[in-house]
């Protein structure tokens, strides 16, 4: 049975950037929340690419979600996976626990990588949303060095020296420009038989340029940049297939095959599994990417009671374009729907306010666009760095990430360059 209508009991689904503000809002008034998630963390995903690239630590960009909400007393969180939705007796149903009854549910279980109908290629170019991602794409690149220095067939080796980035968004931009970073500065000394600094690294995009939510000039000066730091920017041009040491590239009706032991992705999301099961129970509306389709108030059609918010939520700006599936929006989506809840903003619909954007390159290069006033090289860089610092959860956080990015930059050492496994091929070939 629902809870008390005295007593009202708000149920979030997914501790991601629009959970956590969510509950962080209500949890400061009083509300009676449970926050369920399957991990017991939240991370901050816009910093991924620096674990899977040796620059930080999974625990440096991750905070314990109970720990993030103990000092509100009313806010409980438990560790489960969301399997089903019961919209008529209020419920939500999870594959490792008991099912919660909810007053008002806000769903924010977040997205997932897309290969557009080619799921095959998720075994041989992975993707970069979670900690288990990024260590594999550290292990895969890292692995690729290793083994390239004790190769002795010179076509192996330029294979193995060889990465491609699918994906020319600011996923994209930002994990070829730390690939290159790496190769060319951190692990240049390093090695004894092969030269770090010969690698190459290959950013291919299907687009006509890069970072195509920014401005034109703004993509200019980051595929400047990045051609400064030896990375080979590829646009207009499709992936028709991807396997085990290759990549097939295609522009028009020409083809050709790129040899390269590593191939990351970084083209695409599509809602998570969980999106997809309440879109059948609501019989919700969704575009290609699996997005549901919500209320300018963020709830769903026919359930008041149902809110969506974060990369799940098919919002709509001002003037009708769908917003971006990024954290500034999950954020502000999550306080809006609490204050909502609370009673603080009846009748009025969810308005985002861009603060801007960023995105980085590399060492002392970044993208800002801040819409009147956009910049790029040493300034956008110290923006973005101070951004992601204080954009980080906890003060612990920011203090840790903060010490090893001064640390990083004086010595230019990436000191999370850990290999903690072996992939499935190498497992494979040793047996």
């Amino acid at each position: 049975m629902p809870a008390r209508a005295a007593d009202p009991h708000v149920v979030i689904l997914g501790g991601g950037f629009g959970g956590l503000y969510a509950a962080r809002v209500l949890g400061a008034a009083g509300a009676r929340v449970t926050l369920a998630d399957r991990r017991n963390f939240h991370l901050f995903q816009p910093l991924l690419y620096q674990v899977a690239t040796g620059g930080l630590s999974p625990g440096d960009i991750a905070s314990p979600i109970r720990g993030v909400l103990r000092k509100y007393p009313r806010a409980a969180v438990i560790q489960a996976e969301a399997t089903d939705l019961l919209p008529d007796s209020r419920q939500v149903v999870f594959r490792n626990g008991p099912p919660l009854t909810y007053d008002h549910l806000i769903i924010a279980t977040g997205s997932r990588t897309a290969y557009f109908g080619h799921d095959a290629w998720r075994e041989h170019a992975p993707g970069l949303k979670s900690v288990e991602d990024a260590l594999d794409i550290r292990q895969r690149v890292l692995s690729a060095f290793e083994r390239a220095e004790t190769e002795s067939d010179e076509a192996r080796r330029a294979e193995l020296l060889t990465f491609v980035v699918v994906g020319g968004g600011p996923t994209g931009v930002e994990l070829a420009g730390a690939v290159a970073e790496l190769a060319r500065g951190t692990l240049a000394r390093e090695f004894r038989v092969i030269d770090p600094r010969r690698a190459r690294v290959v950013l291919v995009e299907a687009g006509e340029r890069l970072l195509p939510a920014l401005p034109a000039v703004l993509a200019r000066n980051a595929a400047r940049s990045l051609e400064h730091l030896g990375v080979e920017i590829q646009t207009g041009v499709m992936v028709s297939d991807i396997s085990g040491g290759a990549v097939t590239l295609g522009a028009g009706d020409a083809t050709h095959t790129l040899s390269a032991a590593t191939v990351l992705w970084a083209a695409g999301v599509a809602a998570g599994s969980f999106g997809d099961r309440v879109a059948d129970r609501l019989a919700l509306k969704r575009d290609r990417g699996g997005r549901v389709r919500v209320h300018p108030d963020l709830t769903v059609p026919g359930h008041p009671e149902i809110s969506v918010i974060g990369d799940l939520a098919l919002a709509m700006d001002a003037g009708g374009n769908p917003l971006p599936g990024l954290a500034p929006v999950a954020m502000q989506e999550g306080r809006y729907v609490a204050r909502r809840i609370l009673g603080r903003a009846p009748d009025r619909p969810f308005r985002y306010v861009d603060k801007g954007q960023l995105a980085v390159i590399g060492r002392n290069r970044a993208v800002a666009d801040f819409g009147r006033v956009r910049f790029s090289g040493f300034a956008a860089w110290i923006v973005w760095v101070f951004v992601h610092i204080m954009y980080l959860i906890e003060y612990d956080n920011r203090v840790l990430v903060m010490v090893q990015w001064a640390f990083s930059y004086v010595t230019r050492n990436r000191g999370a360059r850990l290999i903690t496994r072996s992939s499935a091929r190498e497992e494979e070939a040793a047996q």
